[in-house]
């Protein structure tokens, strides 16, 4: 138990130690990875701290190499999310450009549709007031040679009247 209580104040000692040379050296590693000092060390101390420079250093630059990873990630995450929203936007004008089509060739059929009815119905006007005025001037005709006949047979029933009269008188006048 003495020892461990050596060891602990030891690397207590130590880790104070650290914990400065930690503090003095963010600034650095920030800026630039400490290169490892690559004297011999001297004492197990300097061995230890040569051993956790070693360490900060490696952790620093894992942690640079992940924030660039995460970087690049975002990046790439950013730029698929462009390419996806401009495959939206072409995919939704594609779609407006469809409807847009599909719109104006029922319009132009319903046109179209709508000018063959009017076509139609001027047709069958035409054709109702031809049948019309045909029958119309037929039944002028008909009434016509009704009239002349009718007006015939009365001349001729008139005459035969007039004609007995005349034969009634001339017996009687005789």
């Amino acid at each position: 138990m003495a020892e461990q209580k050596k060891g602990t104040k030891k690397s207590s000692a130590g880790a104070d130690l650290k914990n400065q040379t930690e503090s003095e050296e963010v600034t650095t590693v920030v800026e630039e990875t400490p290169k490892p000092v690559e004297a011999e060390p001297k004492s197990p101390l300097d061995e230890v701290m040569m051993q956790a420079e070693k360490a900060y250093a490696a952790y620093m630059d894992a942690e640079r190499q992940v924030a660039k990873a995460y970087h690049e990630n975002e990046t790439q995450v950013a730029k698929a999310y462009k390419r996806a929203e401009a495959q939206a936007q072409r995919s939704y004008d594609a779609a407006m450009a469809q409807v847009i089509k599909d719109r104006d060739d029922a319009l132009t059929k319903a046109l179209s549709s709508r000018e063959a009815a009017v076509r139609r119905a001027d047709d069958s006007f035409k054709n109702a007031e031809e049948a019309a005025r045909a029958a119309y001037e037929a039944g002028v005709q008909q009434a016509q040679k009704s009239r002349d006949e009718n007006t015939e047979k009365a001349w001729k029933v008139r005459d035969q009247t007039i004609e007995q009269a005349w034969q009634i008188y001339q017996k009687i006048a005789k």
